[in-house]
């Protein structure tokens, strides 16, 4: 029996613009169970968010379209369903905690109207039954004085308690997957923990599963289960997190690491990616990673390696690998 919640099958999003054609998601393959926490983790330009955007169908078009592929929420294609379906599954089924709070919110309307608005278009009910549990979700997400607070306006709170208020919104109706989009970059390093753990916590509580995006190896340990590698709209590298940090197996993912800040490793400074994510127009030929990697040969610019699993549980897509494999 299937128990994923959410496949993603083949995904393709471009851009059409007048340089030419982006190809921000070029063929991505994922999955997530029910309750499973899963991670996406790689550069800004990796297509991260463009994924994200394209399971609830926010791509701005034009420039962008969603070109080919299945995004199935419990067998069913969402890239199939018309506008008003897909405003039903947005916020009810799918939610989205965004990276900026401040810039998320209208600063023309109160907390309190923000966080009933959802409520009151997928649930409906009596106006006090929708404050109350507007009141309710607030207390959820450990808003102190949630009374207050519902009758003030975003630029009268810190960047800290408007992600709360943006979690609230987001969970207001149970959605059965929550997305969220680098939901700590913003915060100073104690407010980041406390979110995270609000995340942890709320993920316990109510069995919701997560897709996670940042840029951050140590946020995604924190948070999940499982974590996925992109790398120029495409997926590099997928197993559960700690196989992932213990022995990463692409190039690009043991670079990652070697640029993350590490308690336990004594260094004066941090390692560097060379280059830059190349253009998607015209992206390198096989590998995309290979013109910035120090392991690379003449295979990796002529071959796209495919996603194979080298362990079990752990998939990879580099030609080196499979070569050392064999």
């Amino acid at each position: 029996m299937n128990d994923n919640l959410l496949e993603i099958v083949d995904l393709k999003t471009h851009f059409f613009t007048d340089t030419g054609t982006v190809k921000a998601v070029d063929g991505v393959n994922l999955a997530i169970r029910e309750g499973e926490s899963m991670g996406l983790v790689g550069e800004s330009g990796s297509g991260k968010s463009i994924t994200a955007l394209s399971v609830l169908r926010l791509i701005p078009s034009p420039p962008g379209k969603i070109v080919s592929g299945q995004v199935l929420l419990r067998g069913k294609d969402l890239l199939q369903l018309s506008d008003k379906e897909m405003r039903r599954i947005r916020g009810e089924k799918i939610a989205m905690i965004f990276q900026e709070p401040s810039t998320s919110m209208n600063p023309s309307f109160t907390i309190g109207s923000q966080v009933e608005e959802a409520i009151r278009y997928h649930q409906r009910g009596r106006r006090s039954d929708v404050r109350e549990k507007a009141l309710a979700i607030l207390r959820a997400v450990k808003i102190p004085d949630p009374r207050r607070i519902l009758s003030q306006y975003p630029h009268e709170l810190s960047g800290g308690m408007l992600q709360r208020v943006m979690i609230a919104i987001a969970i207001s109706c149970e959605p059965d997957l929550l997305i969220c989009d680098e939901p700590t970059t913003a915060l100073d390093v104690s407010t980041q923990a406390q979110i995270i753990a609000l995340l942890n916590e709320l993920r316990s509580q109510r069995k919701t599963s997560f897709l996670f995006i940042t840029h951050d190896l140590g946020v995604l340990s924190w948070v999940c289960t499982y974590a996925v590698v992109m790398y120029a709209g495409k997926i590099v590298e997928y197993s559960d997190i700690g196989s992932l940090i213990r022995n990463p197996m692409h190039p690009y993912t043991r670079a990652l690491i070697g640029a993350s800040p590490r308690l336990d490793c004594d260094r004066d400074f941090l390692n560097s990616i060379p280059g830059s994510v190349p253009n998607l127009i015209e992206p390198p030929a096989g590998c995309r990673f290979h013109p910035r990697c120090d392991r690379a040969e003449m295979v990796c610019s002529e071959q796209i390696p495919p996603l194979q699993e080298q362990e079990k549980g752990h998939w990879v897509a580099c030609g080196m690998e499979d070569q050392n494999k064999g």
